[in-house]
């Protein structure tokens, strides 16, 4: 227990005296253009949960191949440039990986990696809970710490299972975001980190969430801008239909406003089959997601000065 809190106090005290904390961006953005396959996969892979590096030249996945540790692992792929296709991916490799699932990655500041695991660890509270590592670059990456479980008051996770945390700094402080089966169907909570580092107890978020399965936030880095994806019925020539999973987006004015109501990308983001994980990149102008095992992405442009 000693270990897990020192380590969650270094995150802490990086996270504070860290550059790029999110400030309100005042760009206006440009329409999402149709989902492009961006990763390459055959009939022996299966991926998902994509979410980019801060310069955009990494991608981290969660993918089900044969070379893996167990079912679910988290790998990377890479390339030089924004405009080229993202190359071999590459196994993270134990202590991340395990025997068990492992999935949601989060790449933050400073090589530190947020992820979900299924691990049977002394420490885990639920059917997926959310950790926290570090890669030293010269020694590879540490051992994975537990967020804390919030029926003992130390954590975000829950007897459920908890899906893509999601830091954001803001003036409110640092933000968490993620969705979580603790409260019965899944719904999107926010969680406050603490002066100590740890992470309160999720609170659900109401105006995203509703009676049907919500999951999977990502939030732009300036805390005004989410994507999930939901399996709410959505209207069509004056008819409610039920959906699979589409992406959703919805914005907010300020960090300390609420969200407005969720907006559904449409069809050149959704189709019949489930959109799951989507995700932006730092800039906002790209979104990744996953489709029937393939990875896609969309892209917009900023537009800035708009009023």
């Amino acid at each position: 227990m000693k270990q897990a809190k020192f380590s969650i106090a270094v995150f802490a005290a990086a996270l504070a005296f860290s550059h790029g904390a999110a400030l309100a961006d005042k760009s206006n953005f440009t329409n999402w253009g149709p989902a492009v396959p961006e990763w390459d996969t055959d009939n022996s892979v299966a991926g998902g949960c994509p979410i980019e590096t801060r310069d955009g030249l990494t991608i981290y996945m969660a993918i089900n191949r044969e070379g893996g540790y167990g079912g679910l692992d988290i790998w990377t792929a890479d390339r030089f440039d924004l405009d080229e296709p993202f190359g071999e991916a590459q196994n993270l490799g134990e202590p991340v990986n395990s025997e068990f699932a492992d999935f949601c990655p989060t790449p933050l500041h400073n090589n530190w990696l947020m992820f979900v695991s299924e691990r049977q660890s002394a420490e885990a509270c639920g059917s997926g809970d959310m950790y926290i590592v570090r890669r030293n670059p010269a020694h590879g990456w540490g051992d994975p710490v537990h967020l804390g479980c919030a029926e003992k008051g130390e954590g975000p996770n829950t007897a459920g299972g908890e899906f893509s945390p999601s830091l954001v700094k803001t003036k409110e402080g640092v933000l968490l975001f993620f969705s979580s089966t603790g409260s019965g169907n899944m719904d999107i909570f926010v969680s406050r980190m603490g002066k100590d580092g740890r992470f309160s107890a999720g609170e659900r978020i109401d105006e995203l969430s509703t009676e049907f399965d919500d999951r999977m936030p990502n939030v732009r880095k300036d805390g005004l801008e989410i994507v999930f994806s939901s399996n709410r019925p959505v209207w069509v020539d004056g008819e409610l239909q039920a959906r699979g999973q589409d992406v959703y987006s919805s914005s907010r004015a300020s960090t300390k406003d609420p969200w407005s109501a969720p907006v559904n990308l449409g069809p050149g983001i959704n189709t019949a089959a489930d959109e799951t994980r989507s995700s932006l990149s730092w800039d906002g102008e790209r979104l990744h997601f996953g489709r029937s095992g393939e990875i896609y992405v969309s892209n917009r442009s900023q537009v800035k000065g708009k009023k």
